[in-house]
């Protein structure tokens, strides 16, 4: 086994979520025509050709039918209703507010992993979690001036399917290869999410034809770089710069949709993220001292 390279891990890592953010900008204007769980759809459908022809090259065709599928539907399912909710949130927040509420999601694995993993969570690591929440209830604002809408609602729920699918990969990790998760991920949900949105399906635009392949392209892609950067690099070095996303966030919002986030985004985006960073950092002294 070679030696992690963190350098090759952070910058395959800082491109797959500068792929990713430019997927989810594809999503916000398809959010604007088309019902959030058709969006779902041509999610699943742009990028399933691309993942096909990746499992044909890389000789994974053998390992797709000797999986554990009541997982694999679970996730298909998860993944419908991630992208579905997301997709409505998009249509109707920014960018940057949708991540800062979706950063919860590395807090919601941790949490969940106790009663799903049987896996040990210590005092400082569950203080971090309920920090990190609070950095929610900041965002969101229940005040009703913040986003404590069903739009901000809508993320939390996005964010819980990822914990949870998140979940269920590292079980599926011990038995069905890689290939195989992404493509019955993929194909489950373009199924799914295509015979839910039929009753209310729109006509596609022309003008949208390149954005739909633009979408599938850079989330393909993005896949692959995620996978690249936890292939090369130590997980609690690549996994910050994930964080990057606000920035891609804050970018395209200005550039593309002209709205900015208030200041009190930022606070909760901030305690969010420091409380990520630091259940990661905690990660990794257990980790040193389980292997010194």
């Amino acid at each position: 086994m070679s030696p992690p390279n963190n350098l090759r891990g952070i910058i395959a890592m800082l491109l797959a979520v500068g792929l990713f953010s430019l997927m989810d900008g594809g999503l916000k204007h398809l959010a604007g025509h088309y019902p959030a769980m058709q969006v779902a759809a041509l999610r699943a459908l742009s990028s399933l050709p691309l993942v096909v022809a990746w499992v044909l090259l890389t000789g994974g065709v053998r390992g797709l039918f000797r999986v554990r599928w009541p997982l694999h539907l679970l996730r298909g399912a998860l993944a419908i209703a991630m992208l579905s909710t997301f997709a409505y949130a998009l249509k109707r927040m920014p960018l940057t507010g949708a991540y800062a509420l979706f950063f919860v999601a590395p807090l919601m694995i941790t949490a969940m992993s106790v009663p799903l993993l049987g896996e040990k969570v210590g005092p400082r690591r569950w203080a971090a979690i309920g920090v990190g929440l609070l950095g929610v209830l900041v965002v969101l604002r229940p005040s009703g001036e913040g986003m404590f809408t069903w739009a901000g609602l809508a993320v939390l729920l996005a964010a819980a399917g990822y914990a949870l699918s998140a979940i269920t990969v590292r079980v599926l990790h011990r038995t069905d290869s890689t290939q195989a998760m992404v493509f019955w991920m993929l194909a489950i949900t373009a199924v799914g999410a295509t015979a839910l949105a039929l009753p209310q399906w729109h006509d596609l635009r022309a003008a949208d034809a390149w954005v739909i392949v633009a979408v599938g392209g850079t989330g393909f892609l993005g896949q692959v770089a995620v996978t690249e950067a936890f292939r090369s690099g130590e997980a609690s070095v690549v996994a910050p710069f994930e964080y990057s996303a606000l920035a891609w966030g804050l970018g395209l919002d200005w550039l593309v949709w002209q709205v900015l986030p208030d200041g009190w985004t930022f606070v909760g985006a901030g305690i969010i993220v420091a409380s990520g960073l630091y259940l990661i950092r905690r990660e990794r002294v257990h980790a040193e001292a389980e292997h010194p």
